[in-house]
């Protein structure tokens, strides 16, 4: 059945085998959404759940590559048999392109898990400048077959962990905006649109990914006049990650045949985000953006360099940072 549901997401964003079709509405953007004069991300602080693996991964070492101190949230310590990427390994990533990196075992339905992370993270790093919520949890599934176990953790992951986080980080954040750092939120969900509904659109899924938006929007209100920008970033179609792999049983074939080579790369996300933290936070909040409109805002005009295949030769070379490869 799941795969089943992929087989039809992919052909409903496949125009062609080299073309991604984009499955969710339009950007949108507030009064203040100037892109740009927030300077580079060297020596800023970013916490980020999530942050093992994928998109979470991707965001954490272009920040690095600026020279910014990355704290990685997450609760891989340990190897998992399928999925590559631990705590550890990010923050070596992170270091080899010169960022700093502190690894923080977190579960974000935790609130003592995260309340030990900001502490070492303020403790290592003297503040906290930025917060990336990109954890989350998918279990899209048709309403009459809704599992309460995974609603659950979906409502506990994906819509009460950040809020959580934003509880501990809000105060560094506006230390933060004091100091002129230029600090932001970013939220990894959809627009709240009820025209163009995003994929998957299972009212069990989207009511928690909607959730974070609305979440973040209240915080963009409640924040403004502080200087701390809240906005949520989504991507156009797929994006080649981890996400998907219980859906297709971890089965590489299915995987780089069926589903990923309608995908982009994690990187289009992480450079989407890297151009709204790079922006002024008193001009540059409350939107609910889309990595390409984001993007062609900035001057990129061909997407295609964010092909799945542009990850390699062979299906290994594709996989390696999407599933544990023997």
């Amino acid at each position: 059945m799941a795969h089943r549901r992929l087989q039809v997401l992919s052909a409903q964003v496949c125009v062609a085998s080299e073309e991604l079709m984009r499955v969710v509405g339009p950007t949108i953007w507030s009064e203040n959404s100037a892109l740009g004069g927030g300077g580079s991300l060297k020596g800023k602080t970013l916490i980020i759940t999530g942050g093992s693996r994928g998109i979470g991964l991707a965001i954490s070492r272009r920040a690095a590559v600026d020279g910014a101190n990355v704290v990685v949230c997450a609760k891989t310590v340990d190897a998992h048999p399928t999925l590559p990427g631990t705590i550890q390994e990010a923050v070596a990533e992170i270091e080899s392109l010169g960022g700093k990196g502190l690894g923080c075992v977190v579960d974000v339905r935790d609130e003592a898990s995260i309340e030990a992370a900001v502490a070492q993270a303020v403790a290592t790093f003297g503040g906290i400048d930025i917060l990336i919520n990109c954890a989350s949890a998918i279990f899209p599934t048709e309403t009459s077959a809704i599992d309460l176990k995974k609603l659950n953790l979906m409502w506990e992951v994906t819509t009460r962990g950040p809020l959580l986080m934003a509880k501990h980080c809000v105060p560094h954040l506006k230390a933060s905006a004091s100091a002129g750092r230029n600090p932001h939120i970013i939220t990894c969900s959809p627009p709240v649109d009820f025209t163009q509904w995003p994929m998957p659109k299972n009212p069990n899924y989207i009511v928690c990914k909607m959730g974070m938006t609305v979440g973040t929007m209240a915080l963009a209100e409640e924040l403004k006049e502080a200087g701390v920008a809240g906005n949520t970033l989504w991507p156009t179609g797929s994006i080649a990650s981890s996400a998907i792999n219980h859906m297709l049983k971890n089965d590489a074939t299915a995987i780089d045949d069926a589903f990923m080579k309608i995908a982009r790369t994690p990187q289009i996300q992480s450079d989407a985000a890297y151009a709204i933290l790079t922006s002024d936070s008193r001009k540059f909040t409350g939107n609910q953006t889309i990595d390409e409109d984001v993007l062609k805002r900035t001057g990129v005009t061909d997407m295609s360099i964010y092909h799945y295949s542009t990850l390699g030769v062979t299906p290994k070379e594709r996989l390696k940072n999407i599933l544990r490869m023997p």
